[in-house]
């Protein structure tokens, strides 16, 4: 029987470089991450510089927000389907684009929209260049580490965006911090054509996919190769209701009719979701993803980590400046403890997780934060950085980073090839739909406790009461999913013991 070998080309394998590879992949999602936090601190200026509203301000946040959320899954299928190299060189493209304008932007309607398409880019950057780290580093030790630097630089990038932020606008003013991503992105663009291989060549020019991608002979294979566009129409819209009801619920209230209406939407567009994918052969989620059960849980313990994640980068910075009034750059300078501490977390990672089980470290890891945030809810308005912040900082980089690698690796365990791309964008969605829940609901309690405490004590100590009391609910939310990640990775540990045990062993006088 013929066999086709796939051919490649021995001077391109020496220039190959998985270590250089990662690098710029990493690079791509340390900007990815930036983007999400670094006008956290900058928002006053904005509104001013840009003629908003305070209503309209928010949605400098939002709307890079609801594109990315709304988008992952379809970014990370577009990446499986059309190539993930290319898919990541244009998202790049397309961000340090639109970054630009957002930049040079008169308007405030400008802004947003470039804002919003800078969610969109990042919706095809983060899975595809997730599934590029993942492919330089299949297996064993090298994939730990892997994990370590994305875990690394994807805490860091929010740390660094609070820390830039505050520099840049200091220094130069507000459109500069787009401006700097701008130029960022079409470094990592250039990094990531340099560094990164393209596809294998397949005999004369043709580029070979994987064996087990190789499916186009049967009615099931041309299907999957196809892209689910119903599926994927639905899940977004779904998604963009979603993540639109939950931003809209931090300023106008959960009762609001838009508010109850496009949540209700959202339901109802899940529901039909689930039906529709039952019944494609080309399903945009195919059963295989979630059938060892290990992705579902990491994706779960992810959305719980997420609800807490986007919302520290949102009330610490609050909590300096407004009540302990340091300014921009001392509150971007305040999260370098934080973003050290992460680095350090995500680099011991895989060697925490060798020595003690990856359900033990990630049960560890995320008490290790509660800690740290259980510590932040003993603020006080006449407190003090050094008093107050630091040591929490410090305790919750490391748990967040360590807790961030190992559901990540979870996520993407035992997940085919050929799904890479969108098992990537589904942790990224889980991840960011559950920070827009936490955040929602976190925003809510905040403000319910600060109106309720300002009837009886001062400004500053009602505001300082509502942040301890969101810092205490984040702490009992990761103690949850400490619980759950017990629970949940043991049973799924099981499962994927017995699987292997029943399949049957190969026969060796089979030809």
């Amino acid at each position: 029987m013929n066999v086709a070998r796939t051919q490649t080309d021995p001077a391109a394998a020496r220039a190959h470089r998985p270590g250089a590879a990662l690098a710029a992949l990493a690079a791509a999602q340390f900007t990815v991450m930036l983007a999400t936090s670094i006008v956290n601190v900058a928002l006053p200026q904005i509104r001013a510089g840009a003629g908003l509203s305070d209503g309209s301000t928010t949605w400098v946040v939002n709307a890079y927000g609801l594109a990315f959320g709304a988008l992952l899954l379809a970014g990370g299928r577009a990446a499986d389907l059309l190539g993930r190299r290319r898919v990541l060189v244009a998202g790049l493209a397309l961000f340090a684009t639109a970054s630009l304008l957002a930049g040079l932007a008169a308007a405030g309607g400008v802004l947003i929209t470039a804002r919003a398409v800078q969610g969109l880019a990042a919706a095809a950057i983060a899975p595809a260049a997730l599934a590029l780290a993942m492919e330089q580093f299949p297996t064993g030790s090298g994939r730990g580490m892997a994990l370590g630097v994305w875990g690394a630089v994807s805490g860091a990038g929010g740390a660094a965006g609070v820390l830039l932020g505050g520099v840049l606008t200091q220094a130069w003013g507000w459109p500069w911090i787009f401006h700097s991503v701008a130029l960022g992105s079409a470094l990592v663009l250039a990094a990531v054509v340099a560094l990164v291989p393209p596809p294998v060549a397949h005999g004369a020019g043709r580029v070979a996919a994987p064996v087990d991608e190789r499916v186009s002979g049967t009615k099931a294979g041309r299907a999957s190769g196809r892209f689910d566009l119903l599926g994927t129409a639905t899940v977004t819209l779904a998604l963009t209701c979603l993540v639109w009801g939950l931003t809209t619920a931090r300023g106008a209230g959960w009762s609001d009719g838009g508010v109850v209406g496009s949540l209700g939407a959202a339901a109802v567009l899940l529901a039909a979701f689930a039906v529709i994918e039952r019944r494609r052969p080309n399903a945009l989620i195919p059963p295989r993803l979630l059938a060892t059960g290990r992705v579902a849980t990491g994706n779960l313990l992810m959305a719980l980590l997420g609800s807490v994640w986007i919302a520290l980068f949102f009330f610490l910075p609050l909590y300096q400046q407004q009540v302990l009034g340091s300014g921009p750059l001392a509150t971007g300078a305040g999260q370098l403890p934080l973003a050290a501490a992460n680095m350090l977390g995500a680099a011991a990672a895989p060697r925490v997780s060798r020595r003690l089980g990856p359900a033990t470290t990630v049960v560890a890891a995320l008490l290790t934060e509660a800690a740290g945030l259980l510590w932040l809810s003993r603020i006080s308005a006449d407190g003090s950085y050094l008093a107050d912040v630091l040591g929490p900082s410090v305790l919750i980089g490391l748990g967040l980073s360590i807790a961030f690698v190992q559901l990540t690796a979870l996520a993407v365990d035992g997940v085919p090839p050929r799904d890479a791309g969108l098992a990537g964008g589904l942790v990224n969605t889980t991840r960011q739909v559950g920070g827009a829940i936490g955040l929602a609901a976190l925003t809510t309690l905040a403000g319910s406790v600060t109106t309720h405490a300002a009837a009886r004590q001062p400004h500053l100590e009602a505001l300082t009461a509502g942040y301890r009391a969101a810092f205490a609910v984040s702490a009992a939310i990761l103690t949850v999913t400490a619980l759950l990640a017990l629970l949940l990775t043991r049973c799924t540990g099981r499962r994927k013991s017995v699987t292997a045990s029943a399949r049957p062993a190969p026969d060796p006088q089979a030809a």
